[in-house]
């Protein structure tokens, strides 16, 4: 980046784990070719496939840990939101990290632009049953019922959580997973903006729109499946300049 230009980063639901170690490089050369130069990381949300705990040590994920660490080396901070399958991420990990943890919605401002941010599972309002269990599993009893479990018992309850989310996920119609429109449209009405960047979907996308007559542009992040997704919002503080680009890192 040259001195008047200043390059923010996003991406969300890599969904890291020791099964897919291929994701796991992708995300370390991220780190070393693209991230260590950025002014700023994002992270929202669903970057492990699944987090138990800060007492989980994840020696298998060691190379994202060092990947935190070169960021952090080269003075570039990361925030880091919760998704919904890493929310019991906590203080611990954020000391591990060096990453600061943000709430969902949090509302940024890059050169003079108010930017929604949000992992994107609270707008898929169609998803009765899903926002059923995300009530369930986000209170402080859940969470204090399970942590308390040990370390093994917890992954096994996860792992059968992964296998019936994947059966219910194929029965169901792909328009109910997706966001509800009018759910967007009070969100962005609610913090006044004119810019939503989220995931979540896995459907990246730019869309633009007119709320209440206002230009609205929401900005879906994509998955790290197949390759990495990436936006990239470059501004240039000496005037009015904003340029956004989503784009594959492979």
């Amino acid at each position: 980046m040259t001195a008047d230009v200043s390059e923010t980063l996003f991406i969300s639901d890599l969904h890291l784990t020791a099964e897919r170690p291929a994701i796991i490089e992708l995300f370390s050369r991220f780190v070393n070719e693209r991230a260590v130069k950025a002014d700023a990381l994002y992270i929202l949300g669903d970057f492990f496939e699944y987090w138990v705990g800060d007492d989980d040590p994840a020696d298998e994920l060691a190379a994202v840990f060092g990947a935190f660490n070169n960021l952090h080396d080269h003075h570039v901070p990361v925030y880091f939101m919760h998704g919904n399958r890493d929310f019991l991420i906590k203080k611990d990990f954020e000391k591990r990290t060096h990453c600061q943890l943000i709430q969902d919605p949090t509302t940024i401002n890059i050169n003079q632009r108010d930017i929604l941010l949000m992992h994107g599972d609270s707008l898929c309002t169609d998803d009765i049953k899903y926002q059923q269990f995300k009530t369930q599993v986000r209170s402080h009893e859940w969470q204090k019922t399970f942590t308390s479990k040990p370390l093994s018992e917890r992954k096994l309850i996860v792992e059968n959580l992964r296998k019936t989310s994947q059966s219910e996920t194929s029965e169901k119609n792909d328009d109910i997973m997706d966001v509800n429109k009018q759910a967007v449209n009070e969100i962005v009405q609610a913090h006044r903006v004119n810019w939503l960047i989220h995931g979540h979907t896995h459907r990246p996308d730019i869309h633009c729109f007119t709320v209440d007559n206002q230009p609205v542009t929401r900005i879906v992040l994509g998955d790290w499946y197949d390759h990495g997704s990436v936006l990239s919002v470059k501004s240039h503080p000496l005037s009015d300049g904003f340029e956004f680009e989503l784009e594959n890192f492979q």
